[in-house]
């Protein structure tokens, strides 16, 4: 008899760990539907709730209260890592009953996101699905394939949505209004070219998971390919042609290309491809980014704010230098938040939050620890995650740790929220708190060079993004000082710092999803990405990012969130240069984590540093970048620079959110 055995985190639900532990399941879209499909066929569940005691009383009851009625027989229930095939030979072993054998290993089927788990379900004998929808196609031991789907001129992305959402398919990236890259069966590949849909199936899905490589390197005269009719095809075969030679070099599986992409290619990356540490010669910073499954990728959630928000909501009173307007949350500067901002985000604030994270000084205070590295794969990762959640506790904030993994490790967000009573929505104020030294320089015990390795060597990140992880936490500082004087906002404010950015805005990205799950009601996201960098003798120049490969309301909400940004900075410093960039042109899009939010159709921008000069050069910030000279004694790192941009995005930030 056929048994289907389900993963949690991510593929059935979206988990939230409250600081004290306790832990909430949302389910997925599509999840119970797909569950009602099968009410004969026994289901069981295969996840790893953590090593921490009772964790797995809490995920049982969590599932519960998730999945009511369901995932009863205790005999399916399996909690444990899934690092081996082992917890899979036992969960067939497990399906044996009184009187019963066990079923054969090919009669299961396991469901699961993480390509890596899906590989040593396969290796114990089990078929598998990479998502939900996928279930019957398993059972049936059908393929599902990665799709390009074309959407011709008449028909738009609500309309493909309707299919896909009654088929066998799952978006995972929106190219452009007329392209989406998507997971498909044979039999949703059909209903889609019924509806008018052009479908080009690549390879099959199987344990590969999807990934887009920008490429910005500019196309020699010279470079010439077979079967390349345009330039997206040249610049896609160019960047593939790369990746694949630095991993062939490292003996990893070969990977599936997926074709042209925005300015680069798409890629299918199977277990043991390390794709996220390839760096293309000359790329400019963030050029991998992740991409995740989800049905409801074409439906946008974040549009309809983005549209009101530009109605209205952001756009009454363009925050400018001069007399306050009477009524708070209008997006004119009060005397008063500017007062608390200038107070609260000082450089030696900032200083001391970065030399806490970065080593320079001890994490925690009274201890001895000094971080080595931020990196998703150090083991000070989770150590930096504790310390700052307890940080954000300490201010009076409801804290929460959003659990995803990432080649097999449990990572974490972390979240923290004033609400406010009647809010309408919510501000977000975001950073990224990994680090990467992937660009430095090392030597073997030979004295010859050898790659990085994050699981040891040193990686402060001082400037990337400690700057910015800093600017959180003094934003969150400054919010709990106005609090107390007895102000309130009246959106709610959230403070984010996203794990795993540097392996491809992954942590962001399941964040984003999660949220949009959630039905969240996101007014805007204020993303700090490197704000510390100024080389000396350069002009003091602050970038805002708001453009988006997204097309619809986001372009020209994000666009108003960034000016709202960039005429508040004058107020703070007078002396600084504001270079918005903007449109298809900006150079960093995709590159971070509030790129996770326009896919959702939220506005948002990213602020940092000079990084992208206007000529395609270098800018003016650090030039230690993804290198072990990123510290806080870096000669190009300026935390009174960092202590303009913060207060500028801090100002604003409470400004739209009601102060």
């Amino acid at each position: 008899m056929p048994v289907l055995f389900f993963d949690i985190g991510a593929t059935l639900a979206d988990a939230r760990e409250e600081a004290d532990g306790s832990l909430t399941l949302l389910p997925r879209p599509r999840v119970r539907a797909v569950l009602d499909t099968f009410p004969d066929v026994p289901q069981g569940i295969i996840s790893n709730p953590g090593s921490s005691e009772g964790a797995a009383e809490r995920a049982a009851s969590a599932l519960r209260g998730a999945f009511p009625g369901r995932f009863t027989d205790g005999a399916l229930i399996h909690w444990g890592p899934k690092n081996s095939r082992e917890i899979f030979d036992e969960a067939v072993a497990g399906t044996a009953g009184e009187g019963v054998p066990a079923s054969a290993p090919g009669e299961c089927v396991f469901v699961g996101e993480d390509h890596q788990e899906r590989a040593f379900a396969e290796q114990a004998g089990l078929r598998t699905a990479a998502h939900p929808v996928f279930t019957g196609a398993a059972l049936e031991n059908r393929p599902v394939l990665w799709a390009r789907i074309e959407l011709p001129e008449d028909r738009g992305l609500p309309a493909l949505e309707t299919v896909a959402n009654q088929t066998e398919v799952v978006p995972v990236h929106i190219a452009s209004p007329r392209l989406v890259l998507a997971m498909a069966s044979m039999r949703g590949a059909a209903a889609l070219e019924q509806a008018g849909f052009a479908v080009d199936l690549r390879g099959p899905v199987e344990n590969t998971a999807a990934f887009l490589i920008r490429d910005d390197r500019p196309l020699t005269t010279g470079q010439d390919f077979a079967g390349a009719p345009d330039r997206a095809t040249t610049r896609a075969t160019s960047a593939f042609g790369v990746v694949a030679g630095e991993l062939a070099g490292l003996e990893a599986p070969p990977l599936l290309p997926l074709g042209a992409a925005p300015g680069g290619v798409y890629v299918a990356a199977p277990v043991g491809a390390p794709i996220e540490d390839v760096h293309l010669p000359g790329a400019k910073p963030g050029h991998t980014e992740r991409l995740l499954a989800d049905p409801a990728l074409l439906s946008r959630p974040g549009e309809a704010r983005a549209a009101q928000g530009r109605a209205g909501g952001l756009t009454e009173g363009r925050a400018e230098p001069g007399p306050p307007a009477p009524a708070a949350g209008d997006g004119r500067l009060s005397p008063e938040t500017v007062a608390a901002v200038r107070a609260a985000v000082t450089p030696e604030v900032l200083r001391g939050h970065v030399a806490r994270i970065s080593g320079a000084e001890p994490l925690r205070d009274g201890e001895a620890l000094l971080v080595r590295s931020r990196d998703a794969s150090a083991e000070d990762n989770p150590r930096v995650v504790e310390a700052l959640a307890d940080r954000f506790q300490s201010l009076g904030l409801t804290v929460r740790l959003h659990r995803f993994r990432w080649r097999g490790r449990p990572l974490f967000n972390v979240e923290a929220e004033h609400r406010a009573a009647g809010a309408d929505s919510t501000v977000l104020i975001t950073a990224h708190l990994d680090s990467t030294a992937s660009s430095g320089e090392f030597l073997d015990e030979s004295g010859d060079p050898r790659p990085y390795d994050p699981a040891v060597d040193p990686a402060p990140g001082a400037d990337d993004d400690g700057s910015g992880t800093a600017a959180v936490m003094a934003a969150a500082e400054c919010l709990h000082d106005v609090l107390t004087e007895g102000r309130t906002p009246t959106r709610n404010v959230r403070f984010v710092l996203f794990n795993a950015e540097e392996q491809g805005l992954v942590g962001s990205k399941f964040y984003a999803r999660a949220a949009a799950a959630a039905d969240d009601r996101i007014a805007g996201v204020f993303q700090m990405d490197m704000i510390a960098g100024r080389q000396e003798g350069s002009t003091p120049t602050v970038e805002i990012h708001a453009g988006s490969s997204v097309p619809g309301p986001v372009v020209a909400a994000s666009d108003t969130l960034g000016a709202l940004v960039a005429d508040t900075v004058p107020a703070i410093d007078p002396t600084v240069t504001v270079q918005q960039l903007t449109g298809p042109s900006d150079p960093a899009i995709g590159r971070s984590d509030h790129a996770s939010f326009h896919e959702r159709g939220w506005a948002a921008i990213a602020v940092s540093e000079d990084i992208f000069a206007p000529d395609g050069g270098p800018g003016t910030g650090t030039r230690q970048y993804h290198t072990p000279g990123d510290t806080l004694i870096d000669q190009d790192l300026s935390p009174e620079f960092a202590a303009t941009v913060a207060r500028s995005v801090t100002a604003t930030a409470l400004t739209l959110a009601g102060l």
